[in-house]
């Protein structure tokens, strides 16, 4: 069966603990590792055990065009830092029209860093921002 919702001019919404930060351009860093270590066997040369230790997620970082608002629910959350409480996040990736796509929700979220844009007067460019985050565990939605 072929799927229609296919993921072309897509955007990511994301929401914290149910409150809306808005729609961002681009999404990097979903993923998992799973961590190994490596174990030689005595008396046994001819391979190494590789065995599974911990999960490591990656920071996710998301980027958009700023524009009329798009920094303050960011920033409020982000102000609450260092006493901020762990949240729950949700990443939808939408197609063009709107239809969600695919869905991943983090644990245990918490704001990293969220870069403004760079104000330079030498060559005119989209304006972005970045928010970045650090979770302990994602699944599919």
């Amino acid at each position: 069966m072929e799927d229609t919702k296919i993921a072309v001019g897509v955007s990511y919404v994301v929401k914290i603990d149910g409150e809306q930060l808005g729609e961002f351009s681009s999404c990097d860093g979903l993923g998992v590792e799973v961590v190994m270590e490596s174990r030689e066997e005595g008396g046994n040369n001819s391979f190494v055990w590789q065995l599974p230790t911990r999960l490591k997620f990656p920071n996710v970082k998301l980027s958009r065009p700023v524009g009329s608002g798009t920094s303050q629910p960011i920033l409020a959350w982000i102000s609450k830092a260092p006493n901020i409480t762990p949240s729950t996040a949700v990443i939808e990736a939408q197609n063009a029209i709107g239809e969600k796509i695919a869905g991943w929700q983090l644990s245990q979220v918490v704001p990293v860093r969220w870069s403004g844009p760079s104000l330079t007067p030498d060559q005119p460019k989209v304006l972005t921002e970045t928010l970045e985050l650090a979770h302990h565990g994602i699944s599919g939605e």
